[in-house]
């Protein structure tokens, strides 16, 4: 079965559940060791859909946020495409299960999310709260109703960046938003890099920034899994610091 892959976490996961992944967007970087060796068609919001039907795909995985509609229905006109719509982790799991049915490899699938549910456990108590950057100029933050939002929730953060609207990506007013009580402004590492250089840009605001690992989450399928030291390593220094503060 040839696979074709627009959205970064479904090829990672893709290539764990050992299936035939022939393209790729340039954004699916992982498993790095395995992915520079397929055919990228373009980005996530740039899909050229010629190169997709060159490639000959019997699949087409793609996603509801992540691509762009107009594509994504271009390429429904030479292939059948699995839309996936992620806004919770127990819709990630669900999705990790579609998934793996549509590709033949089912019982895969439901080890993978079994060992994803045992490692993420229950969703721990609130502990913080925080907004969350998804995009620097215009300032965009990640709402309520996004997967970020609920990967927040899980590990006991609330996320306060719904409050200013009802839109997924709200853009707050500058005044507002700096004056905003949280504990934390996290700054990934994608889709807009933050890095170091940026925490000074934030120093103005209420609450203290905070760099973060974007894919961790971002990222659904088997990233899940892999990101799960990193969280249980980053609540402890958040709650540390929180104390200390």
């Amino acid at each position: 079965m040839r696979i074709v892959s627009l959205v970064p976490s479904w090829t990672e996961y893709l290539l764990e559940l050992g299936v035939h992944v022939v393209g790729r967007t340039k954004f699916c970087v992982r498993p790095d060791d395995t992915v520079k060796h397929i055919e990228h068609i373009g980005g996530t919001k740039s899909v050229n859909p010629s190169k997709v039907a060159a490639l000959k795909p019997d699949l087409i995985i793609a996603n509801l946020e992540e691509n762009d509609r107009e594509q994504v229905e271009a390429c429904q006109t030479f292939c059948k495409v699995l839309l996936t719509d992620v806004r919770s982790v127990e819709s990630a799991w669900d999705e990790s299960k579609r998934i793996a049915v549509a590709v033949g490899k089912r019982e895969m699938g439901e080890l993978w999310v079994r060992r994803i549910q045992e490692a993420w456990g229950s969703a721990r108590p609130l502990h913080s709260q925080a907004t969350y950057v998804v995009w620097k100029d215009p300032l965009m933050l990640a709402g309520s109703d996004t997967y970020i939002s609920d990967v927040m929730r899980w590990w006991g953060i609330e996320n306060i960046g719904g409050q200013w609207t009802s839109g997924r990506y709200p853009q707050p007013p500058t005044q507002e938003w700096m004056e905003a009580k949280a504990d934390w402004i996290l700054l990934p590492s994608e889709p807009f890099p933050f890095s170091e250089k940026h925490l000074s840009e934030f120093s103005a605001n209420v609450a203290t920034p905070f760099l973060v690992d974007g894919e961790a989450f971002s990222w659904y399928g088997s990233r899940m899994l892999h990101a799960t030291e990193y969280f249980n390593s980053l609540i402890h220094t958040l709650q540390q610091t929180h104390l200390e503060n």
